[in-house]
């Protein structure tokens, strides 16, 4: 875990907003719509409801989802032509670890 890159990533409202929505994705998207395609948040949310909810561009989007995931913030998997994105809870404890111990 690389503290700085963390910072950096999170350093940005979208990015941090991002971040926020993949902890309890219930709360921000349809979970039925997923249900429906035999996925469920556990492989995470597909970046095209996260581009919807952000009301950004397609390639803002997936820049900052690409900054989070450098940042080990987010896995990506890949289901047919969609793209999931969830949370690296290993990677956030660390940080919030190193938040508590080092600053």
């Amino acid at each position: 875990m690389d503290p700085l890159a963390v910072h950096k990533a999170l350093a940005n409202p979208a990015r941090a907003d991002f971040l926020r929505w993949l902890k309890t994705p219930e709360r921000y998207f349809d979970e039925e719509y997923y249900r429906e395609r035999g996925v469920g948040f556990h492989i995470g949310v597909c970046v095209t409801d996260i581009r919807e909810r952000s009301g950004l561009a397609q390639s803002v989007v997936s820049g900052y989802l690409q900054t989070l995931r450098d940042a080990g913030l987010l896995d990506s998997e890949r289901v047919g032509k969609w793209t999931f994105y969830r949370r690296n809870e290993e990677t956030i404890a660390a940080f919030a670890a190193y938040v508590r111990d080092e600053l």
